[in-house]
């Protein structure tokens, strides 16, 4: 195999998918517990618990039409990340700042040529998956 032609794709876990939304729901229940226990006026809790909702609303339903438009990642030997949309056409992407790649879990950062920037968990085993082996390989020689 040609070191241009060496990639590694990857599929979203769905269940990761549920972990990470179920987490946000959940930490804005914290912040807005955090936020009703401060000892400020009750106006400006209010106030203060309406913008927090908002704007994690608002993050939450990014992160969710991320998980839409992504339905696969790739990634070549040189760097370059390609991202499989929901009409299963490879559009290519870069990868942000950010991301974090461990032995069997991966938080990625990408941004669509349309400059949609959205998150993914991905993990693997590189015992079991060659894809998960070539990905950690292309990342450690790309210096991610």
């Amino acid at each position: 195999m040609s070191s241009n032609t060496y990639s590694a794709c990857l599929t979203p876990d769905p269940w990761l998918r549920i972990v990470v939304l179920t987490s946000g729901r959940l930490l804005i229940a914290a912040g807005l517990v955090v936020i009703l226990t401060l000892a400020v006026d009750a106006s400006l809790r209010a106030a203060a618990c309406l913008v927090w909702f908002c704007i994690a609303w608002f993050e939450l339903r990014r992160l969710q039409q991320g998980f839409k438009s992504c339905a696969g990642i790739r990634i070549d030997s040189n760097g370059d990340i390609w991202i499989l949309n929901s009409d299963q056409e490879w559009l290519p992407g870069t990868l942000q700042s950010g991301s974090v790649l461990l032995r069997r879990l991966g938080w990625l950062r990408l941004q669509s040529h349309a400059g949609q920037t959205f998150l993914e968990l991905v993990r693997g085993n590189a015992r079991q998956s060659q894809d998960w082996r070539r990905f950690q390989v292309i990342w450690r020689h790309i210096g991610a």
